[in-house]
């Protein structure tokens, strides 16, 4: 004996259409953040040159957030002193391999001295923390 299958219904329809919705955001990308360099300059590939952790309170702080994997995203750096956050500047980003974003901060007046840190985060979600110092010279 065969039994027929009834023809789709709205709710079947669209229970399909949840289904795959849900499927593709949930496998859309698979970026992540591999690593994060602090230092005085920039490289042409966006790539941290001059790598330290020590800075004069005029000098410009760049950070370099290194990515690897296939999609996009929102990376963001949240900049803090004393408790304070200084800046958060977010960039969106689309890669198909490694790649490097780099973020910058300086202060027109001169930082204080003290320790600073930058927090990454990848679609709000924290990858991870470098701290840095400014000493007077």
């Amino acid at each position: 004996m065969l039994l027929a299958t009834p023809p789709p219904n709205r709710l079947t329809r669209g229970l399909r259409l949840v289904v795959a919705l849900l499927c593709v955001a949930s496998c859309g990308s698979n970026l992540r953040v591999t690593g994060i360099h602090v230092g005085r300059a920039l490289n042409p590939d966006h790539t941290v040159a001059n790598h330290t952790t020590s800075f004069a309170p005029e000098d410009t702080v760049y950070v370099s957030v290194f990515t690897s994997g296939v999609g996009s995203g929102t990376l963001s750096v949240r900049w803090t002193y004393a408790g304070r956050v200084l800046d958060e500047p977010q960039k969106k980003v689309s890669y198909r391999d490694v790649a490097a974003t780099d973020f910058s901060l300086r202060s027109v007046a001169g930082f204080p001295t003290g320790q600073y840190t930058a927090e990454v985060f990848l679609d709000g979600i924290s990858a991870g923390t470098r701290t840095f110092r400014v000493d007077a010279r």
